[in-house]
Formats: structure tokens, C-alpha cells, sequence
């Protein structure tokens, strides 16, 4: 186990996708996206009771597949390509079958169902990741700190602003969680403040 991690690790991860990605924004988006699924990995090796290199195991599994889930999208943006080229590459680069199954169930269209809680909590923190980080930036401040819930539900009903975020996604997302949406944009929030200097937010 302690091998593969150490050849499929989150450097590795970041590597690839710097390697792929060349937009400082879609890296960014990638670290929110991946501030907020490793605090969800976190809380689930929790809820398992894991320790030591169980639970690190677990986290790095969780940071590495939020930091890949759209690395091929700058090179294959389309449909037919996104994520399917990525997860064609992360095969032969032998990344495990978990984090590749969950990058294809974030694309609604891949016909690739979220079973697990990894692949549950990729979809569920995709959308709202991108959206919070809107959220911050037409702050005063463009600190992720001065967003609150309220106002992410009332720009959420504004379907003029960050009019890329799919509103049914981040809904759905939590849903399947088995989460109330509130208490689902708040973890996600703190999740993302943690990590602000490296968001730049």
C-alpha cells in the first residue's frame, strides 16, 4: 500500500496536473475543490475510527482525486473528451480504480453512478467549490472568510451571477450526501478558509 502512495501521492497529483493545466484559475479551482473533499475525507476517516496510515491513506486518496478530477479539461473540454481522456491517462499511469471511477461519476453524463462516499463527495463539492470562490471574489475583501451562507443561498437564486455553477448539481450534491444544504455549504466554507492564502481568497 505505503508504495503506491508514495508513486501516486499528492505531489504526484499536483505535478500532473500543473503538467496538464496551464490556467492559473482552473489550478485554483482545483485546491478549493480539494480543500473541501479532503475536510470531508477527514471527517469520514472520523467516523471510521481510522488512524495512522490508515487514515493518511484515506485523506491522500481523497486530496488526489479532487486535485485530478478536471485535470484534462483545459486539452479536452468537450463532452465527449472530459473526463474520459483524463481517466484513459490516469489508467495507464496506474492511479487506483477509486479515484479514477469517482473523477468519471463528477460528470453527470459519464453514466458512472456515486456510490462511495468519495465519489458522493467530489460531485457534492465540484460545483459549490467554484461557486464559493465566485461568492468571495465580488467581495470587497475577496476573502472566502466574509462569505456567509445566507448570502450563497440568496446569490444561488441569482441566475445572472457565476451562471456557469449548475444550481441542480451543488443541490443534488448535497442530497446525496445525506446532508442539509446549509450545513453543507458551511463545512465547505470553513473547508476553504483554511487553506485562503493557498486560494488566494
Amino acid at each position: 500500500m505505503m508504495d503506491q502512495s508514495k508513486t501516486h501521492g499528492r505531489a504526484q497529483a499536483w505535478q500532473l496536473l500543473t503538467e496538464w493545466t496551464a490556467s492559473e484559475s482552473l489550478r485554483k479551482h482545483a485546491l478549493a475543490v480539494e480543500a473541501c473533499v479532503v475536510a470531508m475525507g477527514e471527517a469520514e476517516a472520523g467516523r471510521m475510527g481510522l488512524a495512522g496510515n490508515e487514515r493518511e491513506a484515506l485523506v491522500d486518496l481523497y486530496s488526489t482525486t479532487a486535485l485530478l478530477h478536471d485535470f484534462d479539461y483545459e486539452r479536452h473540454p468537450s463532452l465527449e473528451e472530459h473526463p474520459f481522456v483524463g481517466v484513459r491517462e490516469l489508467e495507464r499511469l496506474g492511479w487506483p480504480v477509486e479515484l479514477r471511477t469517482a473523477i468519471l461519476g463528477h460528470a453527470q453524463y459519464s453514466g458512472v453512478s456515486r456510490v462511495t462516499h468519495l465519489e458522493k463527495s467530489l460531485f457534492a463539492c465540484d460545483e459549490l467549490a467554484g461557486f464559493l470562490t465566485a461568492c468571495a471574489l465580488v467581495k470587497p475583501s475577496k476573502s472566502i472568510a466574509d462569505v456567509e451562507v445566507g448570502g450563497v443561498r440568496k446569490k444561488m437564486k441569482d441566475k445572472a451571477f457565476a451562471r456557469g455553477v449548475n444550481r441542480a448539481d451543488v443541490i443534488q450534491g448535497a442530497e446525496e450526501l445525506g446532508v442539509e444544504l446549509d450545513a453543507h455549504i458551511a463545512f465547505c466554507i470553513e473547508a476553504m478558509k483554511k487553506r485562503a492564502g493557498e486560494l488566494g481568497l
